[in-house]
């Protein structure tokens, strides 16, 4: 059997501070632009629909927007489509960037 060693730990005070990341204004709002299409896309191909099995009642479609939006949006800021980053490369194209 082999012996486990304690893995050591750092202490709160050695570890460095974590920073925000600078967003660019210009990517987050192609970002969003892109995250509300996708929400769209997704609504038209009915995943926010109610199915017959499960029947979660009004709850369901009640929120079932708010998970749509979720999922568009995790789809945007992992790569996403491409749309995006398109907008942001023309953005920055007419602001003489």
């Amino acid at each position: 059997m082999t012996d486990l060693l304690p893995i050591p730990l750092q202490s709160a005070t050695t570890a460095a501070p974590v920073r925000p990341a600078q967003t660019d204004p210009l990517r987050e709002a192609a970002i969003e632009l892109e995250a509300s299409f996708l929400a769209e896309m997704l609504k038209s191909a009915g995943l926010g629909e109610a199915s017959e099995a499960f029947g979660g009642g009004a709850g369901e479609e009640q929120f079932s927007s708010f998970l749509i939006r979720e999922q568009a949006d995790q789809i945007a800021r992992s790569g996403g489509i491409g749309l995006a980053e398109s907008l942001y490369h023309a953005l920055k194209e007419t602001q003489g960037e």
